[in-house]
């Protein structure tokens, strides 16, 4: 471990050309290469003449490719592909399409409320709905970042301040509710510019982030300052939460590696995971929820789901036979898991199974 971090000269090391922008995204399947490699379309700095173009309606937007999901008070909310924002009154059953000013795709959505929230994506774009997610307005966006790269996930930890973490190492800040947003990437000691792929608030402890080649960073001052911490894994990590303990903390990513700390990273154990089969689970993590309940519910490549209902020290493991990835899950009013991914959203039993099955 080191000290905190302090502001610094940002550095001029020279990302190598080889590295995808995406992330956590390319981790959730290979699908996702087309829009990685596809031309960025070109969009407006906010604040310029030209209008934003919108997603457009479709009658399968609940059924394409959606990367993350979150609450808004008893409404689910999720995005994905082609700007497409979704949300849900009724448990699921049915979504209704969203007015978005995108096209891109969007990688990450959080709530402060049943109103206010936030979503992220491509072309380093943050947007902002005040109305529980049924509209939408373009709050940051920066088409000149490498690659139109992504933000890859935002938390705001009340209505004034919000954190905002991507690719290439990006970490920006908000402390007025994102009326101005502030490149803080200097904050975290990051010289090769390593993706930022999750951040999550630890109760009673503070915020931490994760991402590419295990990095880890802690803060325990609301973001002012931010502490390196050396992870327990070299290999990427997509994912990043805290549970209803103090100081307990989940990170996890590829080929299924899940790690727990209990003394806010600090220290580690690996948590071990077996799928049915009995085999070690391998495939890749790419997103969870702590859940109303206090459980918690990982999920990933080739239809995994796992659940723990004691603070993340062991869990259930599934294999959904459909095999299709997932990237994020919430839990419905009735305890029933909605599942984000590669075939959209998918409503489920408690423990993850098709309804009707165990």
């Amino acid at each position: 471990m080191s000290e905190p971090v302090s502001r610094r000269t940002p550095s001029t090391h020279i990302v190598p050309s080889y590295r995808t922008p995406l992330a956590r995204i390319l981790s959730l399947c290979s699908l996702l290469s087309v829009f990685a490699l596809a031309p960025v379309p070109a969009h407006a700095e906010l604040g310029e003449s030209s209008a934003p173009v919108y997603s457009i309606e479709s009658a399968r937007a609940a059924h394409s490719l959606l990367i993350d999901i979150a609450l808004a008070g008893k409404r689910l909310v999720a995005v994905g592909e082609r700007g497409h924002i979704l949300y849900s009154d009724d448990d699921g059953q049915t979504w209704v399409q969203a007015r978005v000013p995108t096209r891109q795709l969007l990688t990450a959505v959080h709530f402060v409320d049943d109103k206010q929230g936030w979503a992220v994506g491509h072309d380093a774009q943050i947007l902002v709905s005040k109305d529980g997610g049924a509209t939408w307005a373009q709050q940051y966006i920066d088409v000149e970042r490498e690659e139109g790269a992504p933000f890859l996930d935002v938390l705001f930890t009340d209505a004034q301040n919000g954190f905002v973490v991507g690719s290439y190492g990006a970490l920006f800040v908000t402390r007025d509710g994102g009326e101005t947003w502030e490149d803080a990437s200097d904050l975290v000691d990051n010289p090769d510019g390593y993706h930022l792929n999750s951040i999550a608030q630890i109760k009673d402890s503070g915020l931490f982030i994760v991402g590419e080649m295990g990095v880890m960073f802690r803060s325990a001052d609301n973001g002012e300052t931010w502490e390196t911490l050396e992870g327990p894994y070299e290999g990427s990590l997509f994912g990043v939460l805290g549970t209803r303990e103090p100081g307990v903390v989940l990170a996890f990513g590829l080929r299924g590696n899940l790690y727990r700390s209990a003394d806010f990273g600090s220290s580690w154990e690996k948590v071990e995971l077996k799928a049915a089969s009995g085999n070690d689970l391998e495939y890749g993590l790419a997103g969870g929820n702590l859940l109303p309940d206090g459980s918690i519910v990982l999920v990933g490549h080739g239809g995994s789901v796992l659940k723990s209902s004691d603070d993340g020290r062991s869990f259930v493991v599934i294999n959904r036979p459909d095999r299709l990835s997932l990237s994020s899950v919430a839990a419905t009013a009735n305890g029933n898991l909605i599942l984000v991914g590669q075939a959209g959203a998918q409503l489920a039993s408690p423990t993850g199974a098709k309804l009707g099955q165990q």
